[in-house]
Order: structure tokens, then C-alpha cells, then sequence
């Protein structure tokens, strides 16, 4: 497919063989895209590939099988280095998921930089894995973590940021768009405010690498996180980007093999990036599929993904006008909004409604999605959400909302809502 056409969603959906499965008689729509992606033929079968025609350990070998996976590793890295177009490949890291690339830099960079009397600045949209890390590294380095608030319209409290950010900041965490609300967040003016008062910033892409075009050179930050399993790709590989002189001072998280340069028995020197964060054996495979799956989005044009999602999303939000008993979270309108919908009802626990959407072959999200801050400050424990991607139609938007009018008049009909 051309980047200049839109997206054939139906082509598309044919690559994609869990969506031909049914769930308790009735169709899949699988509207669960925020926590994990569904994975096409094509990814599935790099996979297959490598373990039946070379599966060998990389960098280690002179054979023709480590030859082979090696060069297919790399090459990953350096699809990936494209995709987010980072300065070099030696800035791409591999890692587990986003929630390791954040804690790799809390427990290097942070670490060895923030000191007794540092802020660090953090935002009320964030989901565990970007909260968590530095309220323990406040907690070890005696340091003060403040939080950017979120607005009654479901964005990022700009101005407050702008009070927030001082002399004293060290490092600003902050997502690039919430899993929660959708909201995208104006990365480039926390990066520039960030610089201001010579601090660094590290963003939290799982949101939002897999849906738009994100470039980080032009975004300014000097840190991204990501997961492959949200983007078409396998889970338990992910990514994170630093700025490559920022990477270089930075000491090792993990020792082992591949980290090391040279090693005696007194002491160690480390190998040059990014395998100095790279200890053992890697996840060969999966970085292997990681760059098929960018393959994939890449000859869809992430333009046209955004745009279809956007799409999709307004009309989303158009049919939820309709449910008088379900109240959304975050922004209503469709600017800087990406396709996340969360949502409640007034009587219905989201566990509930979740439940019965299964029963109709729905699958959608439940709980505090890893937000719990963020959830509570709406004044409720729980929510449900529903999250697009390219192989959703509109036609399934309708099949959201005709379930939830059914549940709501089952739950009715039982005398709760």
C-alpha cells in the first residue's frame, strides 16, 4: 500500500487472523487496542521464520546462522532508528517494554543526577510505570516530585507547567499521549521549557509511536519509551531512545554478556552503545518481528494511520453524545485527541459492563488501566475504555453502542441502572 492512499481497511483486516474468530457466538470486535495491538500474518510469521531457517545467537558467531540473525537483528534497530527518525542507531536500545526503558533511565541517568533538593516533574496523566520510578526516586534521593494538573477539559495545565519547571528541576516525565484520556500532550514545549533551566525530559511513547508520525529530533526530548506489542509487533520487547552523548555518560544498568569491552579479574570496562544496555542474551526474535511490524506501518503511511484513527474517533464520540448514562473522560472534541475513549456510568460498574460487552463478542478495557491517580481524581475507581486502531471500522463503533444500550436495558431490566 502507498503512503498517499488511505488506508483499505479491509484488506488490512484480512491480515489479521485473530479477527475472523468468534467469541461467544457473535463476531470479534476487539476494541482493546491501548493495552495491546493484534498482531498481522506477517509479524506472526517473521516469528515462525527465524526459529525453523536461522535461530542463533547474534553478535557471538562466525557461523551462517549467527551471520544471518545478527544482521537481521540490526536491522531491526536501524528500522526502528527510522521510524522515530532518531540521530543514529547507536540511540536505540532494546529493552523488555516501556516500563523498562523508564526504569533503565531512572535507576542510570537519575540516578547518578538527581540529588537531595532536585525536583523532578511529572504529570497527572500518567500511567504506574511513569509515577512510580520517581516517587521512589524521590524517596532515595530526597528529592521533591511535583505534578502537572490536568484542566476541566481533559488537557495538560500548561501554564501550571510552566510555574512548575524551575531552576531546580532535574528530569520532566511526561506521556505523550494518556491511555487513559487520549489527550496528546505538547511534548515540544515541555522539551523547550524543560532545556530552559538545562534539564532533560524522557517521554512516555506507548501511546503514541504506534498511531502518528513521531519524530524525537523534532519533539526535542531527550528521552522516548515504547512497546512493540501496542504497535502490530510481539510482546516482551521494547524501546528506549536516548540522545546518544546523554547515552554515552551514563553508567550500565544489567552486567553480563555483550555488555562488557573488556573483563578481568580485578575489573570491567563496557562495550560502546547502545550494547552497554544490552546484557545477555537479547530477545532476538522479537526485535527481529518489531521491525516487520514497523514494515507493516510504514507502508500503511502513519499519516494515514493517524488519520483514520481520527476518523474513527470523531465518530466515536458523536455516537457516545448519545448515552445520557455514560460520562467520558477527558477531551470531547477531537483536536489533539488520540483514539482512546474512556468512560463510566452512572450506575454500571465498568467490571460490568465489560462482562456483558464480552457476552456480545466486545472486548474492551476495564479498572484503573495502571492509572490510578489519574482515574480517582475523577471521582471514580474504575473505568471502561474503548481504543482503536487500523483495522477498526466505524461499523464497530455501532457495535459499541448498540451494547451498551442492550446492557444498560439488561441492567434495567435487574433494577441497577
Amino acid at each position: 500500500m502507498s503512503p498517499a492512499t488511505h488506508l483499505d481497511v479491509e484488506n488490512i483486516r484480512a491480515d489479521f487472523p485473530i479477527l475472523t474468530r468468534q467469541v461467544n457466538g457473535r463476531p470479534l470486535t476487539y476494541l482493546d487496542n491501548a493495552a495491546t495491538s493484534q498482531k498481522p500474518n506477517q509479524v506472526i510469521q517473521s516469528l515462525v521464520d527465524y526459529y525453523e531457517r536461522y535461530n542463533s545467537n547474534v553478535h557471538r558467531g562466525v557461523h551462517t546462522l549467527s551471520i544471518e540473525a545478527t544482521e537481521a537483528y540490526e536491522d531491526a534497530r536501524g528500522k526502528v532508528k527510522r521510524f522515530i527518525n532518531a540521530p543514529s542507531t547507536e540511540s536505540i536500545i532494546w529493552t523488555r517494554n516501556t516500563s523498562e526503558s523508564l526504569n533503565l533511565v531512572a535507576y542510570t541517568w537519575a540516578e547518578a543526577n538527581v540529588s537531595a533538593g532536585d525536583e523532578i516533574v511529572t504529570t497527572a496523566m500518567e500511567h504506574h510505570s511513569d509515577i512510580v520510578p520517581w516517587q521512589q526516586l524521590a524517596m532515595r534521593k530526597s528529592a521533591t516530585l511535583k505534578i502537572i494538573p490536568e484542566t476541566e477539559n481533559g488537557r495538560l495545565d500548561m501554564e501550571q507547567a510552566a510555574d512548575l519547571i524551575t531552576e531546580r528541576t532535574k528530569i520532566v516525565a511526561t506521556t505523550h499521549m494518556s491511555n487513559v484520556l487520549g489527550t496528546v500532550v505538547d511534548v515540544k514545549a515541555l522539551a523547550d521549557a524543560a532545556h530552559a533551566v538545562g534539564a532533560v525530559i524522557l517521554v512516555d511513547g506507548a501511546q503514541s509511536v504506534p498511531h502518528m508520525p513521531v519524530d524525537v529530533q523534532a519533539l526535542n526530548c531527550d528521552f522516548m519509551a515504547f512497546s512493540a506489542h501496542k504497535m502490530l509487533g510481539p510482546t516482551g520487547i521494547g524501546v528506549l531512545y536516548g540522545r546518544p552523548e546523554i547515552l554515552e555518560a551514563m553508567p550500565p544498568w544489567m552486567f553480563g554478556g555483550d555488555m562488557i569491552l573488556e573483563v578481568s579479574y580485578e575489573d570491567a570496562s563496557w562495550n560502546d552503545l547502545p550494547y552497554r544496555f544490552e546484557a545477555g542474551t537479547p530477545n532476538i526474535a522479537d526485535a527481529i518481528a518489531t521491525g516487520v511490524a514497523v514494515d507493516y506501518l510504514e507502508a500503511l503511511g502513519m499519516e494515514n494511520v493517524w488519520e483514520h484513527e481520527q476518523k474513527i474517533t470523531e465518530y466515536a464520540l458523536r455516537r457516545f453524545a448519545e448515552l445520557e448514562t455514560i460520562n467520558l473522560l477527558g477531551p470531547h472534541e477531537i483536536e489533539d485527541k488520540g483514539a482512546v475513549l474512556s468512560f463510566s456510568h452512572d450506575s454500571v460498574h465498568s467490571h460490568d459492563l465489560g462482562t456483558a460487552l464480552d457476552q456480545l463478542g466486545i472486548a474492551i478495557r476495564t479498572g484503573h488501566h495502571c492509572a490510578m491517580p489519574l482515574i480517582r481524581s475523577h471521582d471514580i475507581v474504575s473505568a471502561a475504555r474503548a481504543s482503536f486502531y487500523i483495522y477498526n471500522t466505524e461499523a464497530e463503533v455501532d457495535v459499541l453502542i448498540d451494547g451498551l444500550k442492550e446492557t444498560e436495558r439488561y441492567f434495567s431490566k435487574a433494577g441497577i441502572a
